[in-house]
């Protein structure tokens, strides 16, 4: 399960950032994930409660929302959104071209934003 490496980097940063803000508590930590990630969301936050127990930042809520996958066509450089995962291999809806597409969005995981006290 990779999301426990994941969450235990994404902590770190939010330590970090936190003691810069002399912040001492966090109240909820929103995460953007990429469609193309493979982040499991479940897994994520069963990590983030894991992690969390009985540390300063228990109790803290973790919002995930996933950011979507974005492509530009190699052929024609048109930009499209696929409709689902299974359809990141489609054709380039404005000249058919099936492979080469370049993902623009939709492979990252970052902290979106946190509220802290």
């Amino acid at each position: 399960m990779h999301e426990m490496s994941l969450t235990a980097s994404l902590l770190n940063i939010i330590k970090e950032e936190m003691t810069k803000a002399g912040k001492a508590r966090l109240i909820r930590v929103t995460l953007r994930y990429g469609a193309l990630s493979h982040v499991l969301p479940e897994a994520m936050t069963t990590a983030f409660a894991i992690l969390t127990e009985r540390t300063p930042l228990a109790g803290a809520e973790m919002v995930l929302l996933e950011e979507p996958a974005t492509l530009a066509c190699s052929g024609c450089d048109h930009v499209f959104s696929p409709t689902a995962r299974r359809d990141l291999f489609m054709p380039c809806p404005a000249c058919g071209r099936e492979l080469g597409h370049q993902v623009i969005t939709g492979k990252g995981l970052y902290i979106d934003s946190m509220e802290v006290e």
